[in-house]
């Protein structure tokens, strides 16, 4: 059930609100003038329906497990996702990750609150998925943060980004196979022991494709005696 909005939910709604005024939105998914997010776009989202992997929400024509979860179980409970990887939610990913469009980050973590309540999850802290410090300082921001960071206080929990950090860069993991996309995040994530341990946590990314690296994020929480790890990523490609 969805907890009553906090105050600190709604200043960070305001203060974002308050730069439209200088800077009139775009919406995220086709530029069209005075809005971050247009009907025509939200219209054409392709949401992530059931049947899934019951763990990785890998879409499937049958419910269970899909076959990389049956031989080799990822290390978080359960994986969910708002919409296809595609189409107007595919550029507004681009637009904030690549495009520096920052305001899109509210925007974008809306669907997730309503998915989240409707998951019923029990979580006591959001951690967004770490980028690693070259690829931080090119980028300026984390757009995992951007999105996580709304999401965290709206359902009144800390979002917490000290609590896991990359220890080894990665090559992208674009054009790789499952298997090389699980050994390039493999280790590469260690948790902070004293900002984990006995916490259930849900980790936040904008795409899930492999699931490689959340599986790697969840790995390193448990590694620091988190208690449970999920997962929420705005979007889903396939394998």
């Amino acid at each position: 059930m969805p907890v009553p909005e906090r105050p600190a939910y709604h200043l960070y709604r305001w203060l974002w609100g308050s730069l439209d005024l200088l800077f009139p939105p775009l919406c995220g998914g086709c530029g069209r003038r005075g809005t971050h997010w247009c009907p025509d776009c939200q219209n054409q989202v392709e949401p992530i329906q059931p049947p899934f992997c019951d763990i990785c929400c890998q879409p499937r024509n049958v419910s269970g497990l899909c076959f990389h979860c049956s031989i080799d179980r990822p290390h978080f409970s359960q994986l969910r996702s708002w919409g296809v990887y595609a189409g107007p939610v595919r550029e507004a990913i681009q637009n904030l990750k690549y495009r520096r469009n920052i305001s899109l980050g509210l925007v974008l973590a809306k669907p997730l609150i309503d998915l989240f309540f409707d998951l019923e999850w029990d979580v006591d802290m959001i951690i967004p998925v770490p980028l690693g410090v070259a690829r931080l300082k090119e980028r300026g921001y984390n757009q995992a943060v951007l999105i996580a960071r709304p999401l965290a206080l709206r359902i009144d929990v800390p979002c917490e980004t000290q609590g896991l950090y990359r220890v080894r860069e990665t090559r992208s993991q674009v054009g790789l196979s499952i298997n090389q996309r699980r050994e390039n995040v493999r280790n590469a994530f260690q948790a902070t022991k004293e900002k984990v341990s006995k916490r259930r946590i849900l980790i936040v990314d904008d795409v899930a494709t492999s699931s490689a690296t959340l599986g790697a994020c969840a790995s390193a929480l448990l590694n620091a005696e988190a208690d449970e790890v999920y997962c929420l990523t705005l979007a889903r490609t396939g394998d």
